[in-house]
C-alpha cells in the first residue's frame, strides 16, 4: 500500500467514528461543541502517532504474550503527556474534556492500530498510519461537535450564529442529539462513499 493511501485509509475507508464505529465513547460524550470535538481529536492524534511510534520501534522485543499490557503502558505515558499539557496551558478544554481525557489509554483507536498495525510494521508506515487515523477521527468528532453546537447553541468555536434569544434545538446539546447527529453523518459518509 503506498504512503498516501496508507495516510488517506484512516481519513476516509477506515475512518474510526464513521466507518469503524470505535472510539465512540468519547465522540459521542466530548462533542458538544466543535472546540471539544477538536481538542479530543487533538490529544488522541497525539497520543496514537506517539505510541504507534515506540510501539513499532520495540515490536521485536516485546515477547507476545506481554505485548497488550505493555501497548497500555506505552499509551499511558503519552496520555500522561497530553493530560499535563493540556491541564498546564489550555485549563478550560482540559476542564470540558473531563475524566475523557485520561480515558484516552483505554480509547479503542489507539489499542487497536498498536495491536493491528504498529506492531506489524516500520516505523515510518506507523507513523503515517497514527496520523491518518488521528485526522480521520479528528475531522469525524470535530464535524459531529460543529453541528450539534450550531442546532443546540447557534454557535461555532464559541462564536455566535445567531442571536442569543434565537431558538436552537436544545436536544442537540444533549447526549440523544449526539446519537442522532452522528446517526445522520454516518448515512451521509456512507452514502458518499458508495457514489464513488
Amino acid at each position: 500500500m503506498s504512503r498516501i493511501k496508507l495516510f488517506t485509509n484512516g481519513i476516509i475507508r477506515e475512518n474510526p467514528v464513521l466507518v469503524l464505529l470505535i472510539g465512540l465513547c468519547p465522540t459521542l460524550a466530548v462533542s458538544t461543541s466543535a472546540i471539544n470535538g477538536l481538542g479530543m481529536g487533538a490529544a488522541t492524534t497525539f497520543v496514537l502517532t506517539m505510541s504507534n511510534i515506540v510501539i513499532s520501534s520495540i515490536k521485536n522485543v516485546v515477547p507476545s504474550k506481554v505485548r497488550i499490557p505493555i501497548f497500555i503502558v506505552v499509551i499511558a505515558g503519552f496520555v500522561t503527556i497530553v493530560q499535563m499539557t493540556m491541564e498546564a496551558f489550555v485549563p478550560a478544554l482540559y476542564e470540558a474534556l473531563g475524566v475523557f481525557v485520561p480515558l484516552i489509554v483505554f480509547n479503542c483507536i489507539i489499542l487497536a492500530r498498536a495491536e493491528a498495525f504498529a506492531q506489524k510494521n516500520t516505523v515510518l508506515n506507523s507513523i503515517i498510519d497514527g496520523l491518518g487515523m488521528g485526522i480521520g477521527f479528528t475531522l469525524a468528532i470535530t464535524l459531529l461537535g460543529s453541528i450539534r453546537e450550531i442546532l443546540g447553541n447557534g454557535s461555532i468555536f464559541g462564536q455566535r450564529l445567531v442571536s442569543a434569544d434565537a431558538n436552537t434545538i436544545l436536544v442537540f446539546i444533549l447526549s440523544p442529539g449526539a446519537f442522532i447527529a452522528l446517526g445522520y453523518i454516518i448515512a451521509v459518509f456512507n452514502q458518499l462513499r458508495k457514489a464513488k
